[in-house]
């Protein structure tokens, strides 16, 4: 093999990488929050909400899980302006991103609520909570704790399918890459280099998972 690995010139664009690596977290922990938000709602709505709520909730559910994230950002980048919603690069990402992930952890927490033990819930009723608060207090917090496995990995797949919006020019990590490998023709050193990237920013989002996790529940965990 006469080929010669030079890293040189990715060191000289590092600052380029790093900015997309920076972006690359912004954008994944915005969909994270976003998702996990939606999820929630989403989920306390599938369960007890209005039956055409249900339905159309599930069909959404469904109609994410059935089709691949691409063509979901294609559909928000290319598709909406035809009705005339237009966004930019970045911004059909975090949507693409976030309704991608909210259908996965909707069905996530909705396990985790169907886990919880049904006397909590006539202990609930029995103490005059209304569903709501039910929800809130009692089903959501064990839920959590129940479903953050599962959870983490799904965000984790986000935060690796972000790649994927480089498609449509979004600037981030794999984008930069792109960028550097057609600036200075090392397409390994520079694809490596954002593989090694991917690695610890993967390494970086468990570590928070765990602090998140031993934070919220590791009281309850001690008892």
């Amino acid at each position: 093999m006469s080929y010669t690995f030079q890293f040189a010139d990715i060191w000289a664009a590092r600052f380029d990488l790093l900015w997309g690596t920076w972006l690359t977290v912004r954008l994944s922990a915005m969909a994270m929050a976003l998702s996990l938000a939606f999820a929630v709602v989403g989920a306390f709505l599938r369960l007890v909400g209005p039956k055409p709520v249900q339905w159309l909730i599930t069909a959404y559910v469904e109609a994410i899980r059935n089709t691949p994230f691409l063509v979901q950002i294609y559909i928000i980048y290319f598709g909406m302006p035809s009705i005339g919603i237009r966004l930019n690069p970045n911004s059909a990402a975090l949507a693409a991103m976030v309704l991608n992930g909210s259908a996965y952890a909707i069905e996530i927490l909705r396990a985790g609520i169907e886990s919880v033990a049904r006397g909590q819930l006539e202990a609930a009723q029995a103490l005059g909570l209304n569903r709501a608060q039910t929800f809130r207090d009692i089903i959501l917090p064990q839920a959590l704790r129940n479903v953050l496995p599962p959870l983490e990995s799904q965000f984790i797949l986000l935060l690796l399918a972000s790649s994927v919006v480089s498609a449509i020019a979004a600037n981030e990590l794999t984008a930069v890459a792109h960028h550097v490998s057609s600036e200075t023709y090392r397409s390994f050193e520079a694809y490596f280099t954002a593989a090694v990237i991917y690695v610890l920013l993967t390494l970086l989002f468990s570590v928070a998972f765990a602090l998140i996790n031993r934070l919220a529940f590791g009281k309850l965990d001690r008892k």
